[in-house]
């Protein structure tokens, strides 16, 4: 049986992503599994690495868990989603707390900088973000340019955010998704066997839980 792990090294929101992956693995063949052991990442077919919190304590939990290298082993060989501040973590350098993070995909984190901007209705942009907002997926709907873990998910479909830093990768292909708040920026990143979320899709409805099947399926 196939398998897919979602990394527990005690900083996700785990109970929420696995249910989720879960519930759209139900009939394919494809086993869940909560992931509590490094071995039980490497045994997996495809990885997901949630995160949430602060991003120091997140990679200090990943390697005082024992996940780091089974995490980086997976990032290298294997299908493998972020979400949040899971994302977050695969970019080279985050500035909370001046963090070092994973470096598998070029570029930073930076936190929102919107103090005195309005929004279209008048008030404030507060930080962090929350709550839903659009998604536009780099290529749109041509299947030839965007991203095919999007599958069928609408572009500019709505997800659901909780941050208040935000991913800068350094090569424009890298990124695979943009929205809007208070200014653009990249909501999902990817690079070859690497697909990964800002927004948490486990929280998104049926658009969110078309990315957990559409990634089940992928093969990059």
């Amino acid at each position: 049986m196939k398998k897919v792990a979602v990394v527990d090294y005690g900083m996700g929101n785990l109970r929420s992503v696995t249910q989720a992956v879960m519930h759209v693995a139900e009939g394919t063949g494809v086993e869940v599994v909560w992931a509590r052991t490094p071995q039980e990442v490497m045994d997996a077919e495809r990885v997901v690495l949630p995160g949430q919190g602060g991003m120091r304590d997140c990679m200090r939990e990943l390697h005082d868990s024992g996940m780091f290298d089974a995490v980086m082993h997976a990032a290298a060989h294997k299908p493998l989603m972020g979400v949040c501040v899971g994302m977050q973590m695969l970019l080279d350098h985050s500035e909370e707390l001046d963090t070092p993070c994973l470096g598998l995909i070029p570029g930073e984190v930076d936190k929102f900088d919107l103090a005195g901007q309005m929004q279209a209705d008048g008030s404030r942009f507060k930080v962090p973000q929350m709550g839903w907002n659009r998604v536009w997926q780099t290529g749109g709907q041509d299947a030839a340019t965007r991203h095919p873990v999007w599958g069928d998910v609408p572009d500019g479909s709505y997800f659901y955010f909780v941050h208040s830093y935000y991913a800068r990768p350094s090569d424009a292909r890298h990124s695979a998704g943009e929205t809007d708040y208070g200014q653009r920026f990249s909501c999902a990143i990817a690079r070859d066997n690497i697909f990964a979320t800002q927004f948490h899709p486990e929280k998104s409805a049926e658009h969110g839980l078309a990315l957990y099947r559409n990634f089940l399926h992928w093969n990059p």
